[in-house]
């Protein structure tokens, strides 16, 4: 067992220290009280802990005792069920749930708990208070993370405390501190309007991505599906026949079932992937690169095409193109070429607050028809476009001088 001493800079260290690496004069902290104190100790088995207990060495060097003499006498979980277990193993038991395993977003939430664990893993979940995770959000603000991603962090946390709390593993007191803890970023704050312009960005873009990339940006670009969705596709909810994609509620963020309708050019897209005709034992996913299937994240693809495209890339570049805006794309092209918006918002999965929509009942052919309708708007641009630039061109050749 040791106790720690935690500097204003949140870096824990021996007591002893009279300087924290920082330069703060950790003596003078501790005379105006605001060094918190820690111990740490191991379980049986092995499990390290980690657990806040004043602002006073006095009062740690109680708490030491008294885990130390529940230790000798094989006591240290005879008390409440959170403080049986650190954020690491309620995150283990968290994440083997089946429920939780059919989650689409399933792989960011492991990563978003895996981030927070980082910093809190070894913290009995019923030592964290409400100033810890404010002192998380500010260090993730020095570190350059987004607000929404820090959000993100704490929200996988708070999902996991909620789930907890139904099975009864942690108390009330708890779940009040993740109810307390405020999110950074505000309401719309971070609500974007950039569309990826048709056909000169679109083309552009396409036309540098890596081939395996290429046909994970065309289906969301022709259908607004979102990255996960996508990502997760596998070949039995694809009707290349009838020309719709059928999600399940596990696959959609929303939680609901949608199907999606497949344009006569992406039908030709997917006819195209090489492993569409596998069967048996392999891997059933639409995107594949080198025999695996693509899982992982295209951000770097998509960053390296854009700037060959010359396209802005970047949440935080002026006029960026991030992927989530092909979804926005979608629906703004959607509404131009005159799709009815109950329609667009099926395909998309939005929720209708208008009961008219709710109760005007959206078919697969209205569906295909809206897609269709999509099509034909698209290649009626793509011929203005065309016939500008060949105008332009002539112009520019009737304008130069005679030799």
């Amino acid at each position: 067992m040791a106790i720690l001493a935690e500097c204003s800079c949140h870096k824990r260290q021996s007591v002893r220290n009279r300087r924290c690496l920082c330069g703060e004069d950790l003596d003078r902290l501790k005379r105006s009280k605001k060094v918190r104190y820690w111990i740490v100790y191991r379980v049986p088995g092995g499990k390290q802990r980690w657990e806040p207990v004043g602002y006073s060495v006095e009062e740690a060097r109680d708490a030491e005792g008294k885990r130390r003499g529940q230790k000798r006498e094989n006591r240290i979980f005879d008390i409440k069920p959170e403080a049986k277990m650190s954020f690491s193993e309620l995150t283990e038991w968290f994440l083997e749930l089946e429920k939780v395993k059919t989650k689409a977003y399933y792989p960011t939430l492991r990563y978003n708990l895996a981030s927070f664990n980082a910093e809190f893993g070894n913290v009995i979940v019923n030592q964290i208070k409400p100033a810890d995770l404010e002192n998380y959000q500010a260090k993730q603000k020095r570190a350059g993370y987004s607000d929404s991603y820090i959000d993100q962090q704490i929200g996988a946390a708070r999902t996991m405390i909620y789930k907890a709390f139904d099975n009864d593993l942690v108390g009330g007191d708890l779940l009040k501190v993740f109810r307390k803890a405020k999110k950074l970023l505000k309401r719309d704050a971070n609500r974007r309007d950039r569309v990826l312009s048709y056909p000169d960005e679109y083309e552009q873009l396409i036309s540098t991505l890596p081939h395996h990339t290429k046909p994970i940006v065309e289906i969301a670009f022709w259908t607004g599906m979102r990255r996960g969705e996508i990502m997760s596709l596998t070949w039995d909810k694809v009707d290349l026949e009838k020309r719709m994609i059928r999600l399940e509620a596990k696959d959609t963020k929303e939680g609901k079932p949608k199907k999606v309708p497949i344009s006569k050019t992406l039908l030709a897209v997917l006819m195209q992937l090489p492993n569409r005709l596998r069967t048996g034992n392999v891997d059933n996913h639409a995107f594949h690169y080198r025999g695996e299937s693509i899982k992982g994240d295209i951000r770097k693809s998509l960053e390296n095409a854009c700037k060959e495209a010359n396209i802005p890339y970047g949440r935080f570049e002026q006029g960026g193109f991030i992927f989530h805006d092909l979804r926005h794309t979608f629906t703004t092209i959607a509404r131009r070429a005159g799709v009815p918006r109950n329609v667009i918002m099926t395909i998309t999965g939005h929720t209708a607050n208008d009961m008219n929509f709710r109760y005007d009942t959206i078919d697969e052919e209205d569906l295909l028809k809206a897609i269709d309708q999509i099509e034909a708007y698209l290649a009626n641009v793509s011929k203005n476009v065309s016939r500008d630039s060949i105008q332009t061109k002539k112009e520019a050749s009737l304008n130069q001088p005679t030799p």
